[in-house]
Formats: C-alpha cells, sequence, structure tokens
C-alpha cells in the first residue's frame, strides 16, 4: 500500500478519534447535567453504543461522504490529506476553544476547498453536495421544532404526576442515551468509512466503492474509543450554559436528537450531532418557558457554525497548496 494511502488512513482515524471526543459532549451532556448517571459511566455506555451502531443501521452515509461528493478519478491523495489535516485542525481549536462546531462541516468543508484547489469545480458532483448541505442545514431546524414538540406533549400526558416521575425520567435516560449514541455512531463513524473508502478507490486498491468489513470495524472502533475518553469543556457548554437541565428536559431532548439523526442516517443524510443535539437542547428549553434559554450563548455557537465550512474550506484550499510544493 503507498505511503499516501497510508497516510489518509492514518489522519482519517485521528479525525474519527477527535470527532468522537468532540462529539461525547453532544451525547451525554444532559445525562450528566440531570444526574441520571455518573460521567464516567455515561460515557463508557455511549461508547459501546456507539460502536454498534454501524453494524445495525448499515453505512448509507459513508456511501454519500463517499461516493457521492466527488468525481473518484479526478482526485489524488493529497487532496484527502489536505481535507483531513483541515478538518483535524478546526477541530482541535474549537475543542480547545470549549465551542461545539460540528466535526461534519468541518469535513465538508475541507473536502470542497482541498477538491476545488487540487482539481475545481469539474471535480464535484453538485448533486452530492446539495444532498449534504440539506442534510446539514435543515436536520437543527427539524431537531428545534421536535424538542419542542416532544416537551409540551410529554408536559401535557403528566401534567397531574406526583414529583415521582422525576425519578422515571432520570432512569429512562439511559435507554434514551443508548439510542441517542447508536444513531451517532451510524451517522459520524460513517464519514471516516467514506473517506478510507474513497481514498482506497483513488489509490487502485479497490476497483468500486464497497466498503470492506475491516473500514467499518476500525472507524467504528476509534470513534467509540474517543468518546470514551470525553470532552469535558464541552459537556459544561451543552449541559449546563443553555439553561439548568432537568431529568424530563434530558430525556426529551434526548429522544428528540436521536429520532432526528438516525431517520437521516437510513436516509444516508450526514448531519451534525452538535447542530442536532444544541438544537432539540435549545427546543425543549422554549417549549417550556422562551425565555429560560440563554439565546446569546446559542448565538455564539451559531456563529461557529456558519464560519466551518468557508473556514475549512480555505485552510483546505491552503494546505493542499502547501503539500504540491
Amino acid at each position: 500500500m503507498a505511503t499516501s494511502t497510508i497516510l489518509v488512513i492514518a489522519l482519517a482515524t485521528v479525525f474519527d478519534f477527535l470527532n468522537g471526543v468532540h462529539d461525547s459532549s453532544n451525547i451525554v451532556a444532559t445525562i450528566i447535567s440531570s444526574r441520571a448517571l455518573p460521567p464516567r459511566v455515561a460515557l463508557w455506555i455511549t461508547a459501546l453504543a456507539e460502536f454498534i451502531g454501524p453494524f445495525v443501521f448499515g453505512v448509507a452515509v459513508a456511501k454519500t461522504i463517499g461516493d457521492e461528493i466527488v468525481v473518484a478519478n479526478t482526485i489524488n491523495s493529497n487532496v484527502l490529506i489536505a481535507a483531513l489535516l483541515s478538518a483535524i485542525l478546526w477541530n482541535i481549536l474549537t475543542w480547545v476553544l470549549g465551542l461545539p462546531s460540528s466535526s461534519s462541516h468541518a469535513l465538508v468543508g475541507g473536502i470542497l476547498g482541498a477538491v476545488m484547489m487540487g482539481a475545481g469545480w469539474q471535480a464535484i458532483k453538485i448533486d452530492g453536495i446539495e444532498k449534504i448541505l440539506l442534510a446539514l442545514f435543515t436536520s437543527p431546524l427539524i431537531g428545534l421544532v421536535v424538542g419542542y414538540l416532544l416537551l409540551r406533549i410529554v408536559l401535557l400526558l403528566s401534567w397531574k404526576a406526583t414529583p415521582r416521575i422525576n425519578t422515571f425520567f432520570r432512569r429512562v435516560q439511559v435507554l434514551t442515551a443508548l439510542s441517542l449514541a447508536l444513531s451517532h455512531g451510524t451517522n459520524d463513524a460513517q464519514k471516516t468509512m467514506g473517506i478510507i473508502t474513497l481514498a482506497l478507490v483513488t489509490s487502485g486498491y479497490l476497483d468500486s466503492f464497497n466498503i470492506p468489513s475491516w473500514v467499518i470495524l476500525l472507524c467504528a472502533s476509534i470513534i467509540a474509543l474517543g468518546t470514551a475518553t470525553g470532552g469535558w469543556k464541552l459537556i459544561k457548554t451543552l449541559g449546563g450554559k443553555f439553561f439548568k437541565i432537568r431529568p424530563v428536559d434530558g430525556f426529551t431532548s434526548q429522544l428528540a436528537a436521536a429520532s432526528v439523526i438516525l431517520s437521516a442516517s437510513i436516509l444516508g443524510g450526514p448531519v451534525s450531532t452538535t447542530q442536532v443535539v444544541s438544537s432539540a437542547i435549545m427546543g425543549v428549553g422554549a417549549a417550556d418557558r422562551f425565555n429560560k434559554v440563554r439565546w446569546m450563548v446559542a448565538q455564539e455557537i451559531a456563529l461557529a457554525w456558519i464560519f466551518t465550512i468557508p473556514a475549512t474550506a480555505s485552510l483546505a484550499a491552503g494546505l493542499y497548496w502547501l503539500i504540491q510544493r
């Protein structure tokens, strides 16, 4: 196997690991903040569920990322190296700053920037890009609406309940957290699978885009390891800065996010777990009381989302230029 292909695989696993670290907060923030489970237990349980996800729900997202964005025979390994380096550097920066930006946006931006610099617009499949951008930008709005509606329904059904119902909501969060972890493993691990398989196709090791079993196993394992490691700064941001999370809030926001992400995964739409979970939390908070949500924090995070694709695209284009020289 060529050195450049090995380097792509190595960088892809680094991105996968950081994705797990970065997005672990999205899955466990509410369950920790509402004290449903101790932090370390929550992280290890979700890591196991993330590992299982790709084996249960298929690899439709991997095919979207690896086979529907670019024309494989028009790019080389340096394009993928630049794209991955850009996404990794952005993830590290936002991790250090404690901003829950989107790893998915970072990867898509990196791919676009590197491909345009390395092969031009003709190498990009416009239909695939439209599908990905539609999934990325509509899923947060859907998460917001679903979170809002779910809390209203749950409060309506339990308005005569005693305070003991909080114990029920705290315990059932274990199930909703597992569902969210399964959906995250299904969606996010597949993005790395798509990149590695694309590298194998462009380098001639695969004749067509068929994801090898070892790639699925590798990516599922690495993202689970990253999740188990945890990202404590981001857990604090998502778990406490929007509003004080109650057990019912944790339950409904997890259920809302899991349903949106899993539906997108089955349809092959890559979405941002960060965006969907954050918007679901805001939707739940707004359903209880609109001014309960600290919207200034949401605005700061939204700005990070908006700048991610152009920033990583520009960075990837510059990195490709440097690599070629």
